[in-house]
């Protein structure tokens, strides 16, 4: 997915929903001078998460326990990313998109991956929501998608 995220040095990252950091660990990678905050409401996933970074050797990036956005104390990110769950309400997306869109500095892109089923759904939430839509990558599972903040 990283070669699909426009990374600009020093943005700042949300991994929402992080489970053991995959996400969040690549793009820190991918942008070792970008500030990387991993959340999830598990917290065996943030523990692996941690272990994860620190098998990394990232200093870049931190994971702690956070329902959605609750915990999460800066409001300016560049990047929101998230594999989102199949199996939660339309309301709690509702919740994250429109939370996703207040979050995101100017200019910002919420990026998600979805299993396919999802695909039409996300792109009018995100039409109706943020204004775009634009399907980057699609398999038979999966697809990635982006939404930028105007």
């Amino acid at each position: 997915m990283t070669d699909k995220v426009e990374l600009k040095p020093g943005s700042r990252i949300l991994d929402l929903g992080c489970g053991y950091g995959a996400i969040g660990i690549a793009l820190a990678k991918a942008a070792p001078d970008a500030k990387v905050e991993m959340v999830d409401k598990d917290f065996v996933a943030v523990e692996y998460a941690s272990k994860n970074i620190a098998a990394n050797d990232l200093l870049n990036c931190r994971a702690f326990l956070s329902n959605g956005f609750d915990q999460v104390e800066a409001s300016e990110f560049e990047i929101i990313a998230s594999n989102l769950p199949a199996k939660v309400s339309n309301e709690l997306f509702e919740i994250w998109f429109a939370e996703a869109l207040r979050r995101l500095a100017p200019g910002g892109q919420l990026y998600v991956v979805t299993i396919s089923g999802l695909r039409e759904y996300i792109k009018r939430r995100f039409t109706d929501i943020f204004g775009n839509y634009e399907k980057l990558a699609q398999g038979k599972t999966y697809t990635v998608a982006r939404a930028t903040k105007r």
